[in-house]
This record gives structure tokens, C-alpha cells and sequence, in this order.
């Protein structure tokens, strides 16, 4: 297995004081976790190249920025899915929509009205439980890496986002349903 540890406190204090080895060597030293950050939350391994990339670049230019010099993995973890976000929004906003994929515009406002209801419910969770429930099931992203980003215990985390998910089902069984009359019948539109 990979090492994971990351580089120490010595080194960071210094990269932060300017030291250029310093510097280059909190960027080397770094690479290997900002990797596996990148594989674990970009779409492609191109992009997760790219993203780990461009992360270490910020990590050079940036590392007097960084107010806590304990907290260089959560920096790199925020900085590394932030870039794969962007890229992810990137990819979706030129991809081609295929022809199956075109809906009446009934099913839109729909998945509009159903996005947003679930929005409400998730926005309405106490913070901790919102964090969890979408890193771990919005962004997809694993239990382990959840738990770490959040430097949580994975009981914890896992204890969080079932309190999360159960509230969210709670919350979305008890919406009313549409009443028999708001409805369109498809009996009524037949010729």
C-alpha cells in the first residue's frame, strides 16, 4: 500500500515562510495523496491528472495562504474537489444531449418541482447531517474520504448520514400528495 501520511508541520511552517526547498518538497511530497484524492473524486482519470495538477500548482503559488499548518490535507481535499467539480461542470455543460434524453416539457417541470422539494429538505438538515449526506450521496464520493474530509471517525460519519437520510425520507413522506382532481387525467385527453 501507498504511504499516506502527508508531509510534517516543519516543513510546512517553512513552504509557508517562502523556503523554496521547502516548497518543492511539500509539492513532492504532497503528490502521491492529491492523487488519490483526484482518482477518488474526478469522473475521468484525465481528469483526475489534470485536477491533481492543478491542485499542486495552487499548493506552490498558495501555501502562505494556508492559515493552519495541520490543516494542509483538508486544503488539498477542498482545493482537489473544487477542480474536479469545474471540470465535471465543464464536461456536462459541452456534452452532447442525445435524443433519447429529450422529455416533454411536462417531465421537466416535474423533476424541476421534485429537485427542488428534495433541495428544501436537504437545505433544512442540521449542518452537520447536510455535509455528509451530500459528499456521500450527492458527490458520490467514498465513506473513508467523507470521514477524512470531514475528520470525522467512520462511525461517525456513517451515524450522520443515516440520521440524514432517514430525516430526508421522513421529511419527503410527509408531503402532501398532488389531490385527485390537480392531476390531468389521461382519459379526458383521449379523442
Amino acid at each position: 500500500m501507498a504511504d499516506s501520511s502527508w508531509p510534517g508541520e516543519q516543513l510546512v511552517v517553512a513552504a509557508q515562510r517562502g523556503d523554496v526547498d521547502a516548497i518543492a518538497a511539500l509539492v513532492s511530497g504532497s503528490h502521491p495523496n492529491v492523487r488519490r484524492f483526484a482518482r477518488s473524486l474526478c469522473a475521468t482519470p484525465e481528469d483526475a491528472e489534470d485536477a491533481a495538477q492543478e491542485a499542486l500548482i495552487i499548493l506552490y503559488r498558495r501555501i502562505g495562504m494556508l492559515r493552519a499548518s495541520g490543516a494542509l490535507a483538508s486544503w488539498m481535499f477542498r482545493i482537489v474537489r473544487n477542480e474536479c467539480l469545474r471540470r465535471a461542470r465543464t464536461m456536462r455543460a459541452h456534452a452532447p444531449v442525445p435524443d433519447a434524453a429529450v422529455r416533454s416539457a411536462e417531465e421537466v417541470a416535474l423533476q424541476r418541482i421534485e429537485a427542488g422539494e428534495l433541495a428544501a429538505v436537504i437545505a433544512a438538515l442540521p449542518a452537520e447531517q447536510r455535509r455528509v449526506l451530500i459528499m456521500r450521496d450527492v458527490q458520490g464520493h467514498s465513506g473513508r474520504v467523507v470521514a477524512e474530509a470531514l475528520g470525522l471517525s467512520t462511525a461517525a460519519m456513517k451515524s450522520r448520514l443515516h440520521r440524514a437520510r432517514a430525516a430526508v425520507q421522513r421529511s419527503l413522506r410527509a408531503t402532501p400528495e398532488p389531490a385527485p382532481g390537480d392531476a390531468h387525467d389521461d382519459e379526458a385527453r383521449r379523442p
